[in-house]
């Protein structure tokens, strides 16, 4: 059994059974993921599944020190890409949290050891026993205390329910349903992970 999500368009049914809640440590592919969290704010996951190879090359893989460098010329460029979405908002908010990200690096040593210290305790995470329960669970105190520092960090587009996703997509928690053929898997890989520091 699979989660019920992840059924339905081979898109997301090769997205959960190989990519997502899948430990990420890399800042870049951290980097990237809030990125596309931030995306998808308003809009459906999969839309932006379908575009992310289109995001990486107009976000030039998602490398934070060249996307820094971006200017309003790159914003104008930006907005006339229709491979990905052209919400201004967004996209200066990617260019935004690319400076915010080295930082937040500068501060927290990586982007891995900042977004890792918000994982929760195993007793305090609750469990996930059904699809309707993990829809209802769009945020945590975690993710709430995640997007506050972000925030106070000058991040833009982090709000809470954007950094649970974050953290469900990065393995960060583990919410695959109970049940799902994935999620002992994901228990594992984070079992025997080094936590950044």
């Amino acid at each position: 059994m699979a989660c019920s999500w992840g059924s339905g368009y081979e898109d997301y049914t090769s997205y959960h059974d190989h990519e997502w809640g899948v430990p990420v440590t890399t800042d870049v592919r951290l980097y990237e993921k809030m990125c596309l969290e931030g995306f998808q704010s308003g809009l459906s996951w999969l839309t932006i599944l379908r575009k992310r190879e289109n995001f990486r090359r107009a976000f030039l893989g998602f490398d934070f020190e060249r996307v820094a460098l971006f200017t309003e010329r790159d914003v104008e460029r930006l907005m006339q890409d229709a491979g990905i979405i052209r919400h201004r908002g967004k996209i200066n908010a990617t260019i935004n949290n690319a400076r915010a990200a080295s930082e937040t690096i500068a501060e927290h040593g990586s982007l891995a050891a900042f977004f890792w210290n918000f994982e929760p305790a195993e007793d305090q995470r609750p469990s996930v026993i059904d699809h309707e329960a993990l829809v209802s669970m769009t945020q945590t105190k975690q993710s709430k205390a995640m997007s506050n520092a972000l925030k106070k960090m000058g991040w833009k587009f982090v709000g809470p329910t954007t950094c649970y996703a974050l953290m469900q997509a990065s393995g960060i928690v583990n919410d695959h349903l109970d049940g799902c053929f994935a999620r002992p898997r994901i228990a594992d890989l984070r079992t025997k992970m080094s936590r950044p520091s």
